[in-house]
């Protein structure tokens, strides 16, 4: 292709300044040749250019639609959590209904209003990816006053918020997941009860939430994969990559401590 182009440059060229100039019979052969390599040359250069335009423009338009392939993975990979996250949720806070309703219908009929909360906050965020941590407070202030029905006496809780932190982003629903978790995997197996302490704070260009509940993780029980600590890791693997963190450990022989380190948003 380069090769006719050339030939097809050349031949145009060189014939014109035949019949303009008159060249010679001698000087024609060196012409011929000067030509022709002139010519390829000049064809070369902008089929390169032309190559190199269309490659690039073919790669980006690759990268492009690569993206946008892992944007629609993400939102999907995020839905599915979402969805399985709601009806987990709405169990849990079903059955602890339900042991109210003959005990005491009145907290019975109290406990509704606060899970109709809820799943009004819920749905309002649905469609959201993340949300401000005050709304998720709301949420979980909800929740814990539902569980403080059937606790009573058995569940204290703490809050220490920094104000600064309210309008920061958090991906919904978690900050309920995490509290749950410590309510149906520490409170709820003491018989005495005992604490939850949730604190936001600023650390750096990070915001740190840190859950902590009377218990202990006992090898082999949760190990770490349980559902709704999972779908923690999952959700903020999606939203923020190796900029965010999750982890839960022992803080000491009475209290476990679940610590989420986010970006600022």
């Amino acid at each position: 292709m380069v090769a006719g182009t050339a030939v097809t440059l050349y031949m145009s060229y060189n014939g014109l300044m035949y019949f303009v100039f008159k060249y010679k019979q001698e000087d024609l052969v060196p012409s011929i040749i000067k030509g022709l390599v002139s010519a390829f040359g000049i064809a070369f250069f902008w089929w390169m250019i032309y190559y190199i335009w269309h490659y690039i423009e073919r790669n980006r338009s690759s990268q492009v639609d690569q993206l946008k392939l892992e944007t629609t993975v993400k939102e999907l990979e995020l839905k599915t959590i979402k969805a399985q996250l709601n009806p987990h949720f709405i169990f849990n806070a079903l059955n602890s209904i339900r042991a109210l309703v003959d005990e005491n219908p009145q907290r019975a009929r109290t406990a509704i209003t606060e899970l109709s909360n809820i799943l009004r906050s819920s749905m309002q965020t649905e469609k959201a990816e993340t949300v401000s941590l005050e709304n998720e407070l709301n949420i979980v202030k909800d929740y814990l006053a539902l569980e403080h029905i059937r606790f009573e006496e058995r569940l204290n809780v703490k809050y220490e918020i920094d104000p600064d932190t309210l309008e920061l982003q958090v991906p919904p629903m978690m900050l309920q997941t995490l509290v749950e978790n410590a309510i149906k995997h520490g409170i709820s197996r003491i018989i005495k009860g005992g604490s939850v302490y949730i604190n936001s704070s600023l650390k750096g260009m990070q915001h740190v939430i840190t859950i902590e509940n009377t218990g202990q993780i006992v090898e082999n029980s949760i190990n770490g994969h349980g559902f709704g600590l999972q779908s923690t890791r999952q959700r903020l693997s999606l939203l923020f990559g190796s900029r965010a963190s999750f982890e839960i450990r022992n803080k000491d022989e009475q209290t476990v401590e679940a610590t989420v380190v986010m970006p600022l948003l």
